[in-house]
């Protein structure tokens, strides 16, 4: 990264993160709020806001900004084209921050930065043909090839929207049987407190997982094979060398990683070559690529 302190915004469905950072990576200042109601159009002012306090708590100024949001995102043109969870359709991101902010100012895809983080700074240093799969509310995929995020239409990545279980449970995006719909961590609480009788999230479940109760078992081992089954033609397709696994579910450990290693394994025989690990950076690699992305653009812009 630069010498220059960038700011990096990572605007998710119930908060938004954001870190101030120098140019090693290191977060001199961080801060966390509450997504407001339809964000879409308040981004620009709560970018600067954000932007302000961070560089007030750190007493370092920012020469450049970020924001990263998930759904469909044109990074090329700037525009959010949609989002089911914060609602909003061809949303002019960039446009928005610069009527706001003194610095230059640039957008992109929250998981596609959480993977250029994991390059840079996390744990896929090193290593240049990845997928990063992030599991939390929803569910999405990025593909790094030849040390480049792959980042050829809006659509990319967006594996949470293949098809798994014809005619299950509706999707966001309103199909059936999607595979954020089934595997992802809010679907997996929705079915653990179907099949228990009471409301639990994904963390329940993986606690009756590892004790060994057969209707949790049934439930996570079925979500496992969903994830495999979208997983490996990507893989093999990419011939990529590390599947890192992040998002709330990763928290699980082996009792995730385990059965997912052992389904691809299945599925791509003779790829013993393939990784599958734990992404490092946490809830924080969206607003840390976030904030490489405006790195980069300060460099751009020299």
């Amino acid at each position: 990264m630069d010498r220059s302190a960038v700011v990096g915004v990572d605007v998710g469905g119930t908060r938004i993160k954001s870190v101030l950072v120098d140019g090693d990576g290191e977060v001199l200042a961080a801060k966390v709020v509450p997504t407001p109601s339809r964000p879409g159009p308040k981004l620009g002012r709560v970018a600067a806001g954000l932007r302000r306090d961070l560089e007030d708590e750190a007493g370092v100024p920012a020469g450049a900004l970020a924001v990263v949001v998930p759904g469909l995102v044109e990074e090329v043109v700037g525009i959010a084209r949609w989002s089911a969870n914060l609602r909003w359709s061809d949303l002019p991101l960039t446009q928005l921050l610069a009527e706001h902010l003194d610095v230059p100012v640039t957008s992109g895809h929250d998981v596609r930065a959480g993977l250029l983080a994991e390059h840079r700074l996390g744990a896929a240093r090193g290593v240049d043909d990845v997928v990063f799969l992030p599991l939390g509310t929803g569910i999405a995929a990025a593909q790094m090839t030849g040390g480049q995020v792959v980042a050829g239409s809006p659509w990319s990545g967006e594996v949470g929207h293949v098809v798994v279980r014809p005619g299950g449970p509706v999707c966001g995006c309103g199909a059936a049987g999607c595979l954020e719909a089934v595997a992802s961590a809010a679907a997996l609480g929705r079915a653990w407190s179907t099949a228990s009788g009471e409301e639990r999230d994904a963390e329940h479940l993986a606690g009756a997982v590892a004790q060994g109760d057969p209707a949790a078992v049934q439930i996570w081992q079925q979500a496992v094979e969903d994830l495999a089954l979208v997983l490996a033609p990507v893989i093999s397709a990419a011939g990529t060398r590390l599947l890192l696994v992040g998002g709330g579910l990763v928290l699980s450990g082996d009792l995730l990683l385990d059965p997912l290693r052992s389904a691809l394994a299945a599925r791509l025989p003779g790829r013993t070559d393939l990784e599958v690990a734990p992404a490092a950076l946490g809830d924080r690699a969206g607003a840390l690529g976030a904030a490489c992305l405006a790195a980069d653009l300060v460099r751009s812009t020299r």
